[in-house]
């Protein structure tokens, strides 16, 4: 072990003299190997952190949650818009069959969605705000966080009490420093009272719903001021959540044997329904962020190529420089192996300087392009890990051939040299 750790220090040292006797030479061999690890794990952060901000935003849907809706999430809406728009939206009725028949449906609740309303708290308003309206239970599967005060009660829902729960946003463009729990508010024409608002959500660019700039009020309440059966404005959610050990597929295929019962479809006639899950967004992220993830491995690796000839061509050098010391080595009875895990552990050092390199721009890099967007760029301990195994995957390969003719000098003809 000893003479393990002494190979390793003489061979460090031997890797920093060619870094100093020959600067220009090792910098330009190093480039391709700064240059690859850059390539690599430069996309691979930036596909890691979109990915990573996206699925945050998704992660509001919840992962036991099925979504009844026209459009199934997993295909591209393009390809067969006009089959999908000719679906009826999620109903009331869908919502009531479902609370009323499902067994493996811990709850159910149904939402409606209508923009560019008005608000006002005397001269301070805001505009285009989106109204939520949401029957009971929505609170139950969303999980969403009051900042200040409270939920509806059971018969302010029923009875459509004018309350309203307002977004972080909202919230704070009406009433500015004053507490606005209590405060009367004009929606519709009418006086709301404020119950509540919620927690900011933050500057995730990817929320599926921007709760904070939400008017969040009773199911019950709002269809006293919207038609909610007008298709054209009126936007329609269905949320199913499963109880607890329910298999989502189970409660997939028992939903679309209910909801098929209510729209009276005949056994030989397809849904007109998709029934959708988180799991099915992931998928098609997967396949997006593969396909990235394999283009920006395709450019750092032709880089570290390049890059491996050319620590290849200084290990060569070296060994030519060293002929002399590799002769008296073996003369004082140095074996073969030694000298080849002394060129290659150089190799190895050197790449790994220049994988070091690379994950220092890289880093440089993702925090300038993070200060220009609306999320956090950021490279991870894995990626690290894996542009320095990569570093010495090369520094191995590229420092082989050059370790083994160094190894299999014969000393006599060495010293000569």
């Amino acid at each position: 072990m000893q003479m393990f750790f002494r190979i390793i220090w003489e061979s460090l040292n031997q890797a920093v003299m060619s870094l100093y006797s020959n600067k220009l030479r090792t910098f330009l061999s190093l480039l391709g190997i700064t240059i690859g690890i850059f390539c690599i794990i430069a996309v691979k952060s930036a596909v890691d952190s979109l990915q990573s901000n996206i699925v945050n935003g998704f992660n509001e849907l919840g992962s036991d949650v099925i979504y009844l809706d026209k459009m199934p999430w997993n295909e591209d809406p393009g390809e067969n818009y006009w089959k999908y728009a000719k679906r009826p939206d999620p109903s009331f009725e869908d919502y009531k069959a479902i609370k009323r028949k499902s067994k493996l449906a811990e709850n159910a609740a149904y939402t409606v969605f209508t923009g560019g309303k008005t608000i006002k708290y005397y001269s301070n308003s805001v505009t285009n705000a989106f109204i939520m309206g949401a029957t009971y239970e929505y609170a139950s599967i969303q999980d969403l966080k009051l900042a200040s005060g409270r939920y509806f009660t059971p018969n302010e829902y029923e009875t459509g009490a004018n309350k309203v729960i307002l977004g972080f946003k909202v919230y704070n463009e009406l009433f500015k420093s004053l507490d606005g729990i209590g405060k009367e508010v004009k929606l519709f024409g009418q006086d709301f009272q404020v119950i509540g608002y919620l927690e900011s959500e933050g500057d995730n660019l990817f929320n599926f719903l921007n709760f904070d700039e939400v008017i969040w009020i009773g199911y019950n309440s709002v269809k006293r001021y919207v038609n909610v059966k007008d298709e054209s404005n009126v936007g329609r959610m269905l949320n199913i959540k499963a109880k607890a050990g329910s298999d989502l597929k189970e409660l997939k295929g028992e939903s679309a044997s209910i909801i098929r019962g209510v729209r009276r479809l005949r056994p030989a006639q397809s849904d007109n329904f998709s029934l959708n899950e988180l799991s099915m967004l992931s998928q098609v992220l997967d396949a997006i962020f593969g396909v990235l993830n394999i283009a920006g491995g395709l450019i750092g690796g032709f880089a570290l190529i390049v890059g491996m000839f050319s620590v290849a061509n200084i290990m060569f050098v070296s060994v030519k420089e060293r002929t002399g010391i590799i002769g008296i080595k073996k003369a004082l009875g140095a074996k073969r192996y030694v000298i080849l895990i002394e060129f290659l552990i150089e190799s190895i050092i050197l790449c790994i300087i220049g994988g070091i390199l690379g994950l220092i721009l890289v880093f440089i890099t993702l925090k300038l392009i993070s200060l220009a967007i609306p999320f956090q760029m950021s490279i991870s301990l894995n990626n690290m890990a894996i542009g320095v195994l990569s570093s010495v995957i090369v520094g191995i390969i590229a420092g082989i051939l050059p370790a083994l003719k160094a190894s299999g000098m014969d000393p006599v003809e060495a010293i000569r040299s």
